[in-house]
């Protein structure tokens, strides 16, 4: 039975490639000397450092586009709230999405039945594995799964025939 896997993953090496720019950027940049501005990357997590909302919200740009410039969709960044650190420094947490929360999940699914086609969708822990009888139908879900979450950056991946 043909069947693919929806799926949400960041290319991590771009991601931590991309950091790594926005560091030596932070280093050589005129407006950035003598500050406290800085971007760590731990995990699935990317952490701005700096003296005001401005510099982080100038941190977050140049982010942004290293990480367009490396073909990563922008849409991975889930942005946290400003938070105070000690004196007048501030911080703020960027968590790269990776795997699909089950409301969307759900919602993905919800699409498909919506849809009337002959394919059922199934949540397999982060993924989402839709199958089907033709191949025809399952490229028809691909779209709906597109034009219906176009706030997330999905990919299709483990086409099977």
């Amino acid at each position: 039975m043909p069947s693919f896997d929806t799926v949400l993953e960041a290319d991590l090496v771009e991601v931590k490639n991309a950091v790594d720019q926005v560091a030596r950027e932070i280093g050589t940049r005129f407006d950035f000397k003598g500050t406290s501005a800085a971007i760590e990357l731990k995990d699935k997590e990317i952490t701005l450092f700096g003296d005001a909302d401005f510099q982080l919200q100038q941190i977050e740009d140049v982010l942004r586009n290293k990480l367009a410039k490396r073909n990563v969709d922008v849409r991975f960044l889930d942005i946290g709230k400003v938070e105070k650190m000690g004196g007048d420094k501030v911080k703020q947490v960027v968590k790269v999405r990776n795997g699909i929360a089950t409301e969307d999940g759900k919602k993905i699914q919800q699409a498909i039945k919506a849809s009337k086609l002959k394919v059922q969708g199934a949540i397999q822990g982060d993924a989402v594995r839709v199958t089907g009888a033709k191949r025809d139908d399952l490229q028809a879900a691909m779209a709906i799964i597109r034009t219906e979450m176009k706030d997330l950056p999905l990919s299709f991946n483990n086409f099977r025939d």
